[in-house]
Parts: structure tokens; C-alpha cells; sequence
């Protein structure tokens, strides 16, 4: 759970962005990788807000490595792709 902690309130001070919640948490070789969902833009109503997925990866102290967004959609939208 530390780890999950560390990797929110990296990500969010990088971006200036909150994670909302974590949808991939795997450990790797070299160490974890996360797919965080973020709120990028808020709407009215709710349900048009902007969210996005990035994906996180961290070293095996969990400090963090690298980021990047994989998708932008509407918070209401459901996936196309079936989800992950």
C-alpha cells in the first residue's frame, strides 16, 4: 500500500493532477507498474467530465520513473476497447 501511496502523490505532483483511483498494479522486473485514472477537466454535469489513464512506472524503492497518459475519455463513456 506504501507504494501506491508514494506513486498518487508523485504522479500528482508532477501533473498537478490527483489520481482518482489505480485500474493496473503489477510488480515488474524492475519494479512496479500502474495505471492511474485522473481528472483532467471538470464538467457539469459529472458525468462530461474529462478523465484520463497514465501509466506509472517506479523503481523497486517505489520512487517514480516515468509517466505517461494512455487515453482521455468522458467519465460517463464506457471503454471500446472492453476495458483492461
Amino acid at each position: 500500500m506504501e507504494v501506491l501511496r508514494q506513486a498518487r502523490a508523485q504522479l500528482a505532483e508532477l501533473t498537478g493532477l490527483a489520481p482518482e483511483s489505480v485500474s493496473l498494479f503489477e510488480q515488474t522486473e524492475d519494479g512496479w507498474a500502474l495505471e492511474m485514472e485522473v481528472l483532467e477537466l471538470e464538467r457539469v454535469p459529472d458525468t462530461m467530465s474529462l478523465m484520463a489513464s497514465y501509466q506509472v512506472e517506479l523503481d523497486l524503492r517505489g520512487q517514480l520513473t516515468g509517466y505517461r497518459r494512455v487515453r482521455r475519455y468522458e467519465r460517463g463513456r464506457a471503454d471500446p476497447r472492453g476495458g483492461r
